[in-house]
């Protein structure tokens, strides 16, 4: 495996704070902008929750929204989306960030934006909006370029955010196309809609565009108009022809006017090297002098952002020191296909620039953007296979995922170190047939063709899969955690996750002193490492053994230890933290904790539900420790629920070892208790399921959202509805909120 597989993606805190500025600052009103005062106003006083601004390119939404925030007299938040925000953890941080000044609460949960799979519906969106629900003071928050978030996991997200938007406050999203959960807003009337014919203008709005574009003529302004259809930017090229000497006249000839003909003719008046300057740095979401320089290697970019800035040729200042830049939207599409028409054989180039100056400052993400466009696929895929594992642990899995599948599975099949993430991905997230699959992939790869210290090191790695998945039993898992422990050197990424297997194998059989050995060493070497993962899981080892062993004291150290990293990592609903706080909750009740215990609980049943039969031993143990804790409460028929679980765990994974008999023992003993009153918990599909209740999707829509059909759904639905005592939707979601299975 490569040296850093787990090394922090965070960009250097000057790079990251810019661009994060840029996405979160409202931008000034633009000088050429026609007042869209009348339309504000009347979004103001309908008093809709939710403004939807919908129109292609060029029809002057992102200057709406900005004369809008200008304006406004209540507190203002701004998002400005990119397409590394299509991913719920990213969309909902940046949501959480603009809303910050909101109030202290939306502040205080920012942090907690991530998350993997239905979790973010569960908790992350659930807290922002409950967050925004309970500010005092209205406030306004617009979107923009929301199109570039349309993801449907983006979308559902975003849908839980809308439900807290209290009265009183407004919702203001600019998108190049309405998503299908505003269009439900419609229905609601909570929805007020400004498309294209609303953002169109007339005679007088052409005025003043030419007026602000320096052209005091406005002979033929009708014919402009009419030949542009009120189209905003037609018409601010047409004048910016004008200020170069073309007569209107010339410009109303038969063909239509198009953003390609009108920026060509607008480009011809430029010098080569402004036109050439212009079309290669297209290959940059957001600009700067240092980025323009390093993907065109000169040394004079500053110069000429700040020349094409006082020419107003559609560059947008990103931050007040005007050090960030981005082309508007469709002009930089249409550099992009000149740029390709004319230069196709640069592209590749530029984007390797660009990659490397991304990656050279710690801004990785967005390098290997750039690497997959300029046609790179293995350096884009060596550089997923180092970010994958702290991406994940960011809470942002759909990106892991989209690198994944944009490298394809040929890629993914053919590189060890990619499989390797995979595999792993796949197995904490309790994505089990594609666990199975990936570890067979894996199986396949010939070590002996390998450099010494790559072969050593890919079997290292599957070494530590087949341990993990137990399949052959617990001696020849064993044997494969020794090998990885003796062969991943201590400053090894992947050293920590070893010794951890190696302890869970040695409680399979029974030689609980190594393993305290272990996981002992695994939490340290985690720590260090920066791996809350091993951090979390060996704590929460280490808290049941001394659990088991009546040592209280010790117990409640490493319970504390577990939740402790838990939270300051924000990593809720991670399948790793299940067993650490099954262990606290029963260190809670143990101090006669039960309000603590209880919350504990329900952080524990959410995050069980990606702990499935590919990582038998931890999933088998996390029923147990659950198990334990609701015997103790007096709940039998959930701890029945939770045996039961284990048992079809054990069916599908039987070599477990000393494992086996305790789960076999545990639910012997609770059949022998009498029966206990109350509903049993859900299931680890209901929790999937649940979540999606808080948005407006039918139950096919949410089939597909969880890949099972309508009816599996809506049989689903009807026994959460039995289980939490309600009989609709709503009730379902504030009871469950109530009960600690949404939100927080």
């Amino acid at each position: 495996m490569p040296d850093g597989s787990r090394q922090t993606v965070t960009a250097r805190p000057d790079l990251s704070s810019a661009l994060l500025a840029a996405k979160v600052v409202p931008p000034a009103p633009r000088r050429a902008a026609v007042s869209r005062r009348a339309l504000v106003e009347r979004a103001r006083d309908v008093g809709a929750r939710i403004v939807g601004v919908t129109a292609p390119p060029g029809y002057g939404k992102s200057t709406m929204l900005a004369e809008w925030a200008s304006i406004e007299d209540r507190v203002v938040a701004w998002a400005g989306v990119d397409r590394l925000d299509d991913d719920p953890a990213g969309l909902l941080t940046l949501l959480a960030l603009a809303c910050a000044r909101v109030s202290p609460d939306v502040a205080a949960v920012a942090a907690e934006m991530r998350g993997t799979g239905p979790m973010m519906l569960g908790r992350s969106a659930s807290l922002l909006a409950s967050a925004l629900a309970r500010a005092r003071t209205p406030f306004v928050l617009f979107v923009d370029d929301l199109h570039e978030a349309d993801s449907l996991s983006c979308q559902d997200a975003l849908e839980i955010v809308l439900r807290g938007v209290p009265e009183g406050s407004q919702v203001v999203v600019a998108s190049r196309h309405t998503l299908g959960h505003l269009a439900r807003r419609r229905v609601e009337g909570d929805l007020l809609e400004i498309g294209s014919a609303d953002l169109q203008v007339d005679d007088e709005g052409a005025r003043a565009i030419y007026r602000a574009a320096g052209v005091k003529a406005d002979h033929g302004i009708e014919t402009v108009v009419r030949r542009c259809e009120g189209w905003p930017t037609g018409v601010f090229l047409c004048a910016l022809l004008v200020r170069a000497g073309e007569e209107a006249s010339a410009l109303a000839g038969d063909d239509r006017f198009v953003a390609d003909y009108l920026y060509r003719e607008c480009m011809v008046r430029l010098s080569p090297q402004t036109q050439r300057f212009l079309r290669r740095t297209a290959v940059l979401d957001q600009l700067s002098a240092e980025t323009c320089d390093a993907v065109l290697d000169t040394a004079d970019s500053a110069a000429r952002l700040r020349e094409l800035e006082d020419a107003n040729l559609f560059l947008v200042p990103l931050d007040h020191r005007r050090g960030w830049f981005r082309y508007h939207a469709l002009f930089r599409e249409y550099l992009l296909s000149e740029l390709d028409r004319t230069e196709h054989g640069v592209v590749a180039t530029l984007h390797r620039r660009a990659a490397v100056w991304f990656a050279t400052h710690r801004l990785e993400a967005r390098a290997v953007e750039h690497l997959l466009a300029a046609g790179d696929v293995e350096d884009a895929a060596l550089l997923v296979a180092e970010l994958a594992l702290p991406t994940y642990q960011e809470g942002q899995v759909a990106v892991v995922s989209r690198w994944l599948e944009e490298l394809g599975e040929r890629t993914v099949e053919a590189l060890p170190q990619l499989t390797v993430v995979a595999a792993w991905k796949a197995l904490l997230l309790g994505e089990s047939l594609a666990a199975e699959r990936w570890a067979a992939v894996l199986e396949r790869f010939d070590a002996t063709s390998l450099p010494a210290d790559e072969s050593t090191a890919l079997e290292s790695a599957r070494c530590q899969i087949r341990a993990a998945m137990c399949v052959d039993g617990p001696e020849e898992a064993l044997a494969c955690a020794r090998f990885a422990v003796e062969h991943e050197p201590a400053w090894s990424p992947w050293r920590d996750q070893a010794l951890h297997l190696l302890g869970s194998v040695h409680l399979l059989s029974g030689d609980v002193d190594a393993a305290r050995e272990a996981f002992v060493a695994a939490s340290d070497q985690g720590a260090t490492a920066g791996n809350p993962d091993s951090v979390i899981l060996s704590e929460g080892e280490l808290a049941v053994l001394a659990i088991d062993e009546g040592n209280w004291a010790d117990a409640d150290e490493h319970a504390r230890a577990a939740v402790r990293t838990i939270d300051a990592h924000h990593m809720e609903g991670y399948s790793t933290t299940a067993l650490g706080l099954a262990a606290s909750s029963r260190v809670a009740l143990h101090r006669g904790e039960r309000t603590v215990a209880g919350r504990l609980l329900a952080r524990a049943m959410r995050a069980r539900v990606q702990c499935t039969h590919v990582l038998p031993f931890l999933a088998m143990r996390v029923r147990l420790q659950l198990g334990y804790a609701y015997t103790t409460l007096g709940d039998r028929t959930t701890a029945m629920h939770l045996a039961a679980e284990a048992a079809e765990l054990l069916r599908r994974r039987p070599r477990v070892g000393l494992l086996a008999q305790e789960v076999t023992g545990f639910r012997t003993r609770l059949e022998r208790l009498a029966a206990s009153p109350g509903a049993p918990p859900l299931t680890p599909a209901e929790h999937r399921l649940l979540p999606y209740l808080q948005t407006h999707l039918t139950m096919a829509e949410i089939g597909s959202r969880l890949f099972v059909s309508r009816n599996t759904v809506s049989t689903q639905v009807g026994s959460i509805y039995r289980k939490l005592g309600v009989t609709t939707r709503g009730a379902a979601v504030e009871r469950a909120a109530d009960i600690g299975l949404l939100g927080g």
